[in-house]
């Protein structure tokens, strides 16, 4: 499983630059698992993925909708899910995520609501605030190459 060294995050800038590094070495069919208390910056790591990705003037957050769906400069797919709300996996299917799966980004926020319906092939990609500073670190799960080392 390739791993990155943690890589420190000072500032709000700092995270929203790693969402769009990491979004530059994303394409359809790759899944990003976004772990992270509430304020560890998974809002702004999305927004930072999200914008570099596509024509948007605002980012906000799917807490309520549950999804929200973008097209990216590159004709793709770009699904941005919250499964906070998610009380069981039967919720998951109706959501249509194996269709994003296979077809879109997708950048999923709570992924412990998955259970079975995460997928093998991702990335779990963990923010922490220590002692006031954030941190993230970046697993894959699959064949990712070298694309996680221009992150």
């Amino acid at each position: 499983m390739p791993r990155r060294d943690p890589i420190l995050l000072p500032d709000p800038a700092a995270t929203e630059a790693l969402g769009a590094r990491l979004g530059a070495v994303l394409a359809p069919g790759d899944i990003v698992l976004l772990h992270g208390d509430l304020g560890a910056g998974k809002t702004t790591l999305a927004r930072g993925l999200i914008s570099a990705l596509c024509d948007v003037e605002e980012v906000p957050s799917p807490t309520y909708t549950l999804m929200q769906h973008y097209d990216t400069r590159s004709g793709d797919w770009l699904v941005h899910a919250d499964l906070y709300r998610i009380e069981d996996e039967a919720e998951l299917a109706e959501l249509g995520l194996d269709e994003a799966f296979d077809n879109a980004i997708c950048l999923i926020e709570w992924p412990d609501r998955l259970g079975a319906y995460a997928p093998e092939r991702r990335i779990d990609l963990h923010l922490k605030a220590d002692d006031g500073t954030r941190i993230a670190e970046i697993a894959a799960r699959g064949d990712w190459g070298d694309r996680l080392d221009h992150v």
